[in-house]
């Protein structure tokens, strides 16, 4: 499980975030697209509304590996994976106003979806401070505690030809 602190950390580093960008995988490589971000307190999942009737979903059925993009204060990139829920009585709790005029529907329609996205790492950049990473592990499938992981390196790839 997360520690509370890593949650913490992350809960304040999205909540005034009001589009994320949800990454996910395709036959010819990563889409990405822009998503309304639920307002609900992170507890360790994010929550995403769409429709059966998107490629999002699909691909998601086809691979559950997603990465979750927010821009605000920070820079913060979450990977997670993501699954398919569509239980009443959450779409009700997590339905907003916003939504209804965004999807143009209910949210007891058949083809609204949530998208839930169990996160298994993130890392964040704060504008006007030095690069800070923090990284949370863990999987929730399998009961496997958190991990420590080393700072990455950044490679720039200077791919022009003389």
């Amino acid at each position: 499980m997360m520690k509370q602190e890593e949650i913490e950390t992350l809960r304040e580093l999205i909540k005034d975030v009001d589009t994320a960008m949800l990454t996910t995988s395709t036959e010819e490589g990563l889409v990405s697209r822009p998503m309304k971000t639920q307002e609900v307190e992170f507890d360790g999942d994010l929550w995403f509304f769409t429709k059966k009737e998107t490629n999002k979903y699909d691909e998601i059925l086809h691979n559950q590996d997603v990465n979750v993009a927010y821009v605000g204060k920070s820079y913060v990139s979450v990977r997670g994976k993501a699954e398919i829920i569509e239980d009443l009585d959450k779409k009700k709790e997590l339905w907003s106003k916003v939504h209804e005029k965004i999807m143009q529907t209910s949210y007891d329609d058949s083809n609204v979806i949530l998208i839930k996205v169990n996160v298994e790492a993130a890392e964040y950049w704060e504008e006007g401070n030095l690069i800070k990473k923090i990284a949370f592990y863990y999987k929730r499938m399998t009961g496997q505690s958190a991990k420590a992981t080393d700072i990455n390196e950044t490679l720039e790839l200077n791919n022009k030809k003389s």
